[in-house]
């Protein structure tokens, strides 16, 4: 048989391709920025984690996802992408996270990113019980679970390289006031609204010095949306004309103002810890909200699934007629969560200011 010559260059350039192939985890995260993005918070974050849990508050059905990658309702509650999955491309890392209880998904994708995020549930224990959804302790617990298992993958060193490197986001409150305040007495019996708002403060600070304490340092903190202008707030909001309710926005800023405060303090108190607090998603969802037409929006007092006023979750049924045909028009998917062009303009206006600050 003659004998064929390949060139030098080519058996390389094999090589170098399988390599990539059996050490494409690595590869991801030497190409990356970070080495991952870690998910902690409420809807606004999660990736699906309610899908496997017994609650009503579920989004893995159609209209939720028809924009998404393939059009595949993952459990998000927008029509397509959420800010972690805007956060994790940015960085380098794939676009979208995946979810820690999605069968779909093992340590080999959640090496380099994964959320923990529970819609319905608070910073408080008792907001996550009205729809049972999973509390803020037991996505710790879940974090500590995934430590475990990616020590076990890629060895405790690199496990603990990438545990300090990634980059954390967390966002929830909303649901502590909207859904477990105002709607039941329980804690209004107990607390005043200030005082309300100084206990979850005092949670918030626990879970950021317990991340910390696992070796956390590098953590995005979401505030509270103007919660007054999301449009289930406005649809009951009738003697006055279905406007933003000012009073919950009030609460929301003042509470904002306590986060920052914290952030502050803990900055002081915790050497190496970067945590930043974004404080601006308040005034640009509002910028949204007040003037739609200067985004590229059309609407913006109801929201884009069936009459826009009241539904979320089975409630934004694709069965309705009324669902709009383009979310782009739209502030907001259903009652309570932002379109998906929502979610990427403010993804956008943070990602410069998350890079400027964890980048180092």
């Amino acid at each position: 048989m003659e004998h064929v010559h390949v060139p030098k260059w080519l058996v390389f350039f094999g090589l170098v391709l399988l390599v990539l192939q059996q050490h494409s985890y690595n590869y991801s995260v030497v190409a990356a920025k970070v080495p991952a993005v870690i998910v902690f918070g409420d809807s606004t974050v999660d990736a699906g984690n309610n899908n496997q849990i017994l609650t009503l508050l579920k989004s893995n059905f159609h209209p939720y996802g028809r924009d998404f990658l393939g059009g595949r309702p993952t459990g998000r509650f927008s029509n397509g992408r959420i800010p972690p999955d805007y956060v994790s491309e940015a960085f380098g890392l794939r676009p979208s996270v995946p979810a820690y209880l999605d069968p779909m998904y093992n340590i080999t994708d959640f090496a380099i990113g994964v959320c923990f995020a529970s819609a319905g549930t608070g910073y408080d224990t008792a907001t996550s019980d009205v729809l049972n959804v999973i509390p803020l302790w037991k996505e710790i617990e879940y974090y500590k679970e995934y430590q475990t298992k990616l020590k076990a993958y890629v060895g405790h060193r690199r496990a603990r390289t990438i545990l300090r490197q990634a980059v954390y986001l967390v966002s929830l409150g909303t649901n502590d006031f909207l859904e477990n305040y105002y709607i039941f007495p329980r804690r209004r019996l107990e607390y005043t609204i200030g005082e309300y708002q100084e206990f979850l403060i005092g949670i918030a600070k626990k879970f950021l010095k317990q991340l910390y304490s696992l070796g956390a340092r590098k953590i995005s903190l979401t505030g509270l949306p103007p919660m007054g202008c999301l449009p289930l707030e406005r649809a009951t909001n009738i003697f006055d004309n279905n406007k933003c309710d000012d009073k919950l926005n009030k609460v929301a800023l003042e509470f904002n103002a306590k986060l920052k405060s914290m952030t502050t303090k803990l900055n002081q108190e915790l050497p190496g810890m970067i945590l930043v607090f974004t404080e601006s998603v308040y005034d640009l969802l509002y910028g949204m909200i007040k003037k739609p037409a200067s985004y590229g929006f059309e609407v913006a007092g109801v929201a884009c699934c069936s009459t826009g006023t009241f539904e979320m979750s089975y409630l934004c049924s694709e069965k309705s007629p009324l669902t709009c045909t383009d979310a782009n028009k739209y502030v907001f998917w259903d009652a309570f969560h932002p379109t998906e062009k929502t979610n990427h303009i403010i993804s956008t206006h943070l990602i410069p200011l998350l890079k400027e600050k964890f980048l180092n």
